[in-house]
């Protein structure tokens, strides 16, 4: 299962529930920079396409069209009473995209569309990585002490990865909790779980062929 854009405890609260996507919403989010869009505001709360712009060092355009693909889309709405007839204030709609790739009920054309937004949330971790990256050397000691970036080599067939998958996930979910819950100190900490072959390792031999 592919889980995306996850909202932090300090939001959770306030969003509705998960959204399952179907083919048009995977199409929607098949853009790294999309759904880096949408994370910050299920992180962060309600923004608009100036702060967000800032945020992610990109053009506040690029930010705004990205804002307008994802409310046609209906993964954000805008904030009441908040903004100009210049400047609107958006917030997500949901607490979490869920996608399962091996969902016996996908369509081929689902399935397609379930690729492209699987790579578009793998180049986006990539980039948030990066971010993160670049504020280690900043970091207070308690935090940098807490926070691991752990890279693991291990020999497993598809089934011992599901397996290990569904328990790390039942872990996660009981370190999942709203604001009004969080200990003093807390801030929001992005996790994140992949799992994939060693690149050039699992691909189909040239010509085709599984």
């Amino acid at each position: 299962m592919v889980a995306s854009s996850a909202a932090s405890a300090a939001s959770a609260e306030s969003l509705g529930q998960d959204i399952e996507l179907d083919t048009a919403a995977l199409r929607v989010l098949a853009h790294p920079l999309r759904l880096n869009v949408l994370t910050l505001l299920r992180e962060r709360g309600p923004s608009t396409a100036t702060r967000i712009a800032d945020e992610l060092g990109i053009n506040p355009a690029a930010a705004s069209y990205h804002l307008r693909r994802l409310g046609a889309g209906g993964f954000i709405v805008e904030e009441s009473g908040r903004g100009t007839g210049r400047e609107r204030w958006w917030k997500s709609a949901h607490r979490q995209s869920i996608h399962d790739p091996a969902s016996a009920s996908a369509s081929a054309e689902q399935r397609e569309a379930g690729r492209g937004y699987t790579h578009a949330v793998a180049l986006a971790a990539a980039d948030r990585l990066r971010r993160a990256a670049h504020e280690v050397p900043l970091l207070p000691e308690e935090w940098l002490d807490a926070a691991t970036y752990s890279d693991f080599l291990l020999y497993l067939t598809p089934g011992d990865v599901d397996r290990m998958r569904a328990e790390i996930f039942q872990v996660i979910s009981r370190y999942r909790h709203g604001e009004g819950e969080a200990p003093e100190g807390a801030v929001p900490v992005a996790l994140q779980v992949q799992a994939f072959p060693v690149p050039g390792t699992a691909l189909p031999p040239a010509g085709g062929g599984a």
